[in-house]
């Protein structure tokens, strides 16, 4: 694992050392064994290199034999093997033995299609001499990152938004309707980011600069849902056999490998198969409380017969961690388990340099328990739509605390307007109370229903739970699950990687009904099935955990006041209403609501406000 730099030029200048140098060292954390540079005219390219295959002769940036094609890649090929003996055949010749070679030797054969060839997670950046072309490109789910600047006088990009904030000339701006659309999603859709003119490469695209600066973004793959009718049988042999074939591949390197463990039956089939290749390490952390984990993942490790560590996490370690995360994450994400990952990948570093994660299987295979919600609507969603007019607007005038009305509000409301994702903290009105901007603002943006309206209309074809599962692998995953992932580990220099987020796996889940799913009354029921033999009964039905942190309980005392005093002294004061937040943090203690996530998505964008638009000039930025 790795961390890119760069900046190309739209006119003749040739960029310094120093300023790559100023780029890479902030992400060090990404690659400390070894870093480099390249230059020529108009293009400069960085590099910090995690070692994990062929240790010795992986250098970066890398070129192919006539130094006509020069790349630096952040990520991992699993099948590299394969493609290393096609090219070969094809009369390609090899330096080295790593996968960023082979992917410089797939350009030259195939252009803009190599990334159709690869399998794996990799954000790269290819500069042709012939063509005078930048080619840029993401893998497929979004598993690592790719940011970039534009503007009529250079192109910068970036594993890390900090890579970009040190280059010469960047200003720190906050993307106002990213702010709005945060306060949602709990992270910022893609291609847009907190700051304002930094973006995302969305996942499974590629982009092309030319020398004059003529930009172009291509998607070239969509990760939808095709439902196939066959035999439920045929599709648990299939899911046994491709998740054995993708743990095997994702195993590959020249390190140490470990696996995440949690309580569930993602992880657990990750660390099995793993322990069917080779002995492991596993890793797993908790929380003080009723709902610590560690005792059950202790269980399954012992059973599984790995050598297994565990962490309680405490209130002081988890809120003493925050600043450091909070720089690591680059923008707010306003899920707290990240700050559980944080710990967990501080202790697996201790011991492995790559990590295996279960990742992916909730979005592939139907894991969440909101996917079961369109059978509960079932008996609402079969009336006529007058009737269910009648109903939504009956149920809007009773009080809140009144027993159905949620159930009634929800199956009255279309599928487009009530699922946005796995998340869903402020809704506009909401907004309108806590947030100080102009109203006509909140009006003209585009909202998060507009935003998930651009995935549902793709899939007007698909079920319900269909629907769901295509709206969360282009939001969710890569916007919270993904992001996350990528940032708390590699702030530990650990690699990790997500066997479930495999294209070949994906093949098999995009095929299976939604009836195969969602069965017997729970989630990923063909999973479960298909797990049976396999990883110990116990685990097979066991409900999902995810990392429970205590919010709740830590907003109701002491701490909501530091949170709020926090808040306060963040320098949000010209876009958050602190009265509004106030009266919040009230009702939250005095038994109104719960609105702890609340309070805890404002006080993640003021400790990221804090720390990217107040405290940390450029200069300081690596020194954190």
């Amino acid at each position: 694992m790795c961390g890119i730099t760069g900046v190309m030029y739209f006119e003749d200048r040739e960029p310094t050392v120093a300023m790559l140098q100023q780029m890479t060292d902030v992400i060090v954390h990404r690659g400390p064994n070894d870093s480099g540079f390249w230059t020529d005219n108009r293009i400069g390219l960085g590099f910090r290199r995690l070692s994990i295959i062929d240790i010795q002769e992986g250098h970066q940036p890398l070129a192919n034999e006539d130094d006509s094609v020069w790349i630096i890649f952040n990520g991992e090929i699993y099948n590299y093997k394969e493609l290393r003996g096609m090219l070969q055949e094809r009369g390609h010749q090899f330096r080295t033995h790593s996968d960023t070679e082979v992917i410089v030797h797939l350009y030259e054969e195939f252009g803009e299609e190599c990334v159709k060839h690869l399998r794996g997670m990799f954000g790269f950046v290819i500069w042709d001499k012939k063509k005078k072309q930048l080619f840029g490109a993401r893998d497929h789910f979004g598993i690592k990152p790719f940011y970039y600047h534009v503007n009529d006088r250079q192109f910068l990009f970036g594993s890390e938004i900090k890579s970009l904030l040190a280059a010469d000339g960047m200003n720190r701006l906050i993307h106002t309707d990213s702010l709005l659309n945060y306060l949602t999603f709990q992270y910022v859709p893609e291609p847009n980011t907190m700051f304002h003119g930094i973006h995302k490469l969305p996942p499974a695209h590629y982009v092309k600069v030319t020398f004059d600066g003529e930009m172009s973004i291509h998607k070239y793959w969509d990760p939808m849902f095709e439902p196939e009718e066959r035999p439920f049988d045929y599709y648990v042999e299939q899911i046994r056999e491709t998740l054995k074939d993708s743990v095997k591949h994702h195993m590959v390197s020249d390190v140490e490998r470990g696996c995440f463990l949690s309580s569930g039956i993602d992880s657990t089939a990750i660390a099995t198969h793993m322990r069917n290749i080779e002995p492991i390490r596993t890793f797993s952390v908790g929380f003080e409380g009723a709902n610590n984990e560690t005792p059950i993942a202790a269980q399954t490790a012992a059973a599984l017969g790995t050598e297994h560590y565990d962490k309680v996490i405490t209130k002081d370690d988890f809120f003493s961690t925050m600043p450091k995360a909070i720089w690591h994450q680059d923008e707010p994400v306003a899920d707290p388990s990240a700050i559980a990952l944080y710990h967990v990948a501080q202790l697996a570093r201790e011991h492995v340099t790559v990590v295996l994660s279960g990742e992916g299987a909730d979005e592939l295979f139907g894991g969440y328990r909101i996917y079961r919600e369109p059978q509960s609507l079932r008996p609402i969603d079969q009336l006529p739509h007058s009737i269910k007019r009648m109903l939504n607007r009956f149920a809007r005038m009773l009080p809140s605390s009144v027993k159905g009305r949620n159930y009634v509000l929800r199956g009255t409301t279309p599928l487009e307007e009530r699922f946005l994702g796995n998340a869903k903290i402020f809704t506009e009105d909401m907004k309108a109370e806590v947030l100080r901007l102009d109203t006509e603002m909140l009006r003209a943006y585009k909202n998060p229903v507009q935003i998930a309206g651009d995935y549902y209309n793709k899939t007007k074809h698909l079920d319900p739970v269909s629907r769901m599962q295509y709206i969360d692998m282009n939001l969710w995953m890569p916007g919270d699950i993904l992001m996350k992932a990528d940032k708390m580990t590699m702030a530990h220099s650990l690699e990790l990687r997500v066997p479930f987020l495999d294209k070949e796996l994906f093949d098999v889940a995009r095929r299976i009904p939604a009836k195969y799913r969602i069965a017997n009354g729970t989630t990923k029921y063909i999973f479960r099935k298909a797990m049976e033999g396999i990883i110990p009964d116990p685990i097979l039905n066991r409900p999902k955990l995810g990392f429970p942190v205590p919010l709740r309980q830590w907003v109701q005392g002491p701490m909501g006041d530091v949170l709020l005093e926090q808040i306060k002294a963040s320098g949000i004061e010209d876009y958050i209403n602190m009265n509004t937040v106030e009266r919040m943090l009230q009702k939250h203690r005095n038994g109104q609501g719960d609105y702890a996530r609340r309070i805890w998505t404002i006080y993640i964008f003021a400790l990221w406000h804090m720390t990217f638009m107040e405290e940390l000039p450029k200069k300081v930025l690596a020194a954190y």
